[in-house]
């Protein structure tokens, strides 16, 4: 039975996004029955929205009343998700209106419901907006945080609606959860993610470096906001998208990360140190490029970074899980054991590296060790599923909320 998913559409310039929202959904498989608001059409017309979904599209619940369109539409969804949701969308949300099909459907659902909001920034950051989005994430509803960018016009803020292809990434994790999607396990937690492999300059056009891409801490990240955290993400040297609903700080190198991720984590319910942080860096960064002089050149002297990992350890709040990373090529579980003493966290992620391994690959394997002794063993797979068995064993270790 394919999976089904209403897509609901608020009036917003940023509903033309949603068409591509859409194709993504409907091309992995899934019946899409869009619901826009009335006055969302004159955004982009039903004729699109039929189109391209293959279902009848209606803002009204006096069509096809024999079928009760406002009850059976969110009661038999498996996943309900508002892109764009602006301010409007959002209040009326929140004070379970019910004047249209999107606002009826929203009442009946008892599936994950999802709103991705997309509003000027004024907007955004009104204390009404602010207040509506904490009684529907109250009620068990992911409301995304909104990107940062241009919007219409010439302003620029946050408000913006993420990307299709990162809400596609949400919808898609939100699925994977299922029924206990339903109830955000991460709702009301902060954490922090850090990501990338940092790199050491040794002059304007060389450094020293490693060769992660980022992609298990960009998993991790997703994986919490579809989990309904609210999440930073320290970045060093990704070439990839932002994730939908996280902020994001870029940072080059081992002392730029630590900076960023100590002001991070100071209010932080887990901290997740996945980036993979050069131990050394050249001792003087040469301000011009090095040239050639037909002779060897000097030994470069190096010295060694801050071990981030063990700082975090050291000045944790109570409560605050803490999990590391570590990338062994030999002698797997006990390297990991060793070093999960040295840095003190709760857990340590081990895997082995290589070519073809961890590195730059789409999937992982990994040994969790846990500072009470316990041994995950996670097999080869995507690295969206080891980030779900982590964020588990993170969730089973933090307090319960007050």
């Amino acid at each position: 039975m394919p999976v089904r998913v209403i897509l609901g559409v608020s009036a917003g310039i940023a509903a033309y996004k949603s068409c591509e929202l859409l194709r993504r959904l409907t091309e992995s498989g899934h019946q899409v029955r869009v619901v826009p608001t009335a006055d969302s059409l004159h955004f982009v017309g039903a004729a699109t929205w039929a189109a391209l979904s293959g279902q009848p599209v209606t803002t009204t619940v006096w069509e096809g009343v024999h079928e009760v369109p406002h009850v059976r539409l969110g009661a038999e969804a498996d996943l309900v998700f508002v892109a764009p949701a602006t301010a409007d969308l959002l209040a009326r949300a929140a004070s379970g209106r019910a004047d249209d099909l999107l606002t009826s459907v929203l009442l009946t659902a008892r599936c994950p419901v999802v709103f991705a909001p997309a509003m000027h920034t004024e907007m955004w950051e009104h204390p009404a907006t602010q207040a509506n989005v904490t009684t529907l994430r109250g009620r068990g509803c992911l409301v995304l945080e909104p990107a940062s960018g241009r919007l219409t016009g010439a302003d620029s803020g946050p408000g913006r609606l993420p990307e299709p292809a990162e809400l596609f990434e949400v919808a898609v994790r939100v699925l994977a959860r299922g029924t206990a999607g339903m109830v955000p396990d991460l709702h009301g937690r902060h954490v922090v993610v850090s990501a990338g492999g940092t790199r050491e300059e040794i002059d304007p056009v060389r450094f020293i470096g490693n060769w992660s891409s980022g992609r298990q801490g960009y998993a991790l990240a997703e994986a919490a906001v579809a989990r309904g955290a609210a999440v930073t993400l320290v970045a060093a040297n990704v070439g990839l998208p932002d994730p939908a609903g996280a902020k994001v700080i870029t940072v080059t190198s081992a002392c730029q990360m630590r900076e960023a991720v100590l002001s991070a984590a100071a209010d932080a319910d887990a901290v997740i140190m996945a980036a993979a942080v050069a131990d050394y860096r050249p001792a003087a960064r040469s301000e011009q490029k090095l040239k050639k002089a037909g002779t060897p050149p000097a030994p470069l002297e190096l010295v060694e970074n801050p071990d981030i990992l063990k700082e975090l350890a050291g000045r944790r709040p109570p409560g605050q899980v803490l999990t590391g990373f570590a990338a062994e090529t030999e002698n797997i579980a006990e390297n990991g054991r060793a070093k999960l003493a040295a840095k003190g966290c709760d857990l340590l992620v081990v895997n082995q590296v290589g070519p073809g391994l961890a590195f730059g690959t789409s999937d992982n394997a990994a040994l969790v060790l846990g500072s009470d002794g316990s041994v995950t063993e996670v097999p080869r797979g995507p690295k969206s599923a080891l980030a779900d068995v982590i964020w588990d064993l993170v969730t089973a270790r933090l307090p319960a909320r007050a």
